[in-house]
């Protein structure tokens, strides 16, 4: 599943010092008093890449933690982040890319955790003449969704296969990735999501070859991300960490239960098949846990910078210094002032 958009952000703050203010590090408790109202607008219909959100609302994860939230799936998911600054919502799902690309156009949003902490992204095809490795790719035609920073993804695995960019024919397919590469339209597309499109068309003995980015010469990203604006992480730091914390743990269970987020999934989208959604769940659930020896939602600095880095260099980016106010690890657990 390619960035789900109808068309198409090293430093992270050690303490919050350039965003003054951004609360004491404190336990999610309930506390005394009433429910904190959190709207959470999604960057798509609800799917598998959010059973840990399903699964704190079902669970009653973010009951207890005090706080009242509410999953919005956006009538415009190219809009997520705009929406957000616009204080439609007070946290979002986003992509790393997006984000800064948004902070470069002068959004004031910033990431707050990963969501899901690896590349989904991939480079995939299927038929008798699967694509193996990127060198296969001179002569062929590969269909991406016209995401400017997707072309850019496909220009570099080119580059670092040795194959030149001339002798590759791509084409912009939208979205409908998986219908061209199945109908011969194209050999190979790149935008797909290994952990969604990839799942299914494996249920569909459709034996898809499936190559991961980071393998492929792209510097590692977080694909997902939980964003709030500026003014937010100023002045709810201790919301954030409440509903940060509650993720954490009600992910952390779907490991042992994953119907905990599952029966919430359908019952928020009927038009998903539970078969097809276990089988994704399963593959997703190593993205959606938290890296050896780090807490949930931690979002690695130097990956960021590096990432930033790769996109200043693609031309997508004029400035990669703009990921030094593009997120922060202030609220994860263990961490804060």
């Amino acid at each position: 599943m390619t960035p789900r958009r109808l068309t198409p952000l090293l430093l992270a703050l050690l303490a919050c010092a350039a965003l003054a203010a951004c609360g004491e590090r404190e336990e999610p408790t309930a506390g005394s008093d009433a429910a904190k109202d959190v709207a959470v607008l999604l960057d798509y219909l609800p799917n598998v890449d959010h059973a840990g959100l399903y699964a704190a609302l079902g669970g009653g994860q973010f009951e207890r933690a005090g706080l009242n939230v509410r999953l919005q799936t956006p009538s415009d998911p190219a809009s997520v982040l705009k929406l957000l600054a616009a204080g439609r919502a007070d946290l979002a799902i986003s992509y790393e890319p997006d984000l800064l690309l948004a902070r470069e156009q002068g959004v004031k949003v910033m990431a707050v955790a990963a969501l899901a902490n690896r590349p989904l992204t991939s480079l995939m095809s299927v038929g008798k003449n699967r694509i193996t490795k990127p060198s296969q790719l001179r002569g062929k035609r590969v269909g991406t969704a016209g995401i400017p920073y997707q072309t850019a993804y496909l220009k570099t695995i080119l580059a670092e296969a040795g194959v030149p960019e001339d002798t590759v024919d791509i084409v912009n397919v939208g979205f409908n990735l998986t219908p061209t590469m199945l109908s011969g339209k194209v050999d190979a597309t790149l935008g797909a999501f290994w952990n969604v499109e990839g799942v299914e068309l494996q249920r569909r003995k459709r034996k898809p070859e499936i190559l991961h980015l980071e393998d492929l010469g792209i510097p590692t990203y977080d694909e997902l991300v939980i964003v709030a604006r500026e003014e937010t992480v100023r002045e709810e730091g201790a919301t954030i960490r409440r509903f940060v914390q509650a993720l954490g743990r009600a992910t952390d269970q779907l490991a042992d239960d994953p119907d905990a987020g599952l029966d919430p999934l359908l019952e928020a989208n009927p038009d998903l098949d539970r078969a097809t959604q276990e089988a994704q769940l399963r593959a997703t659930l190593p993205v959606l846990q938290p890296k050896e020896g780090k807490p949930f939602g931690w979002m690695e600095p130097a990956e960021w910078e590096r990432f930033a880095r790769w996109m200043e260099e693609q031309g997508q980016l004029k400035d990669a210094m703009v990921v030094q106010r593009a997120f922060t690890n202030e609220f994860l657990p263990g961490e804060g002032i």
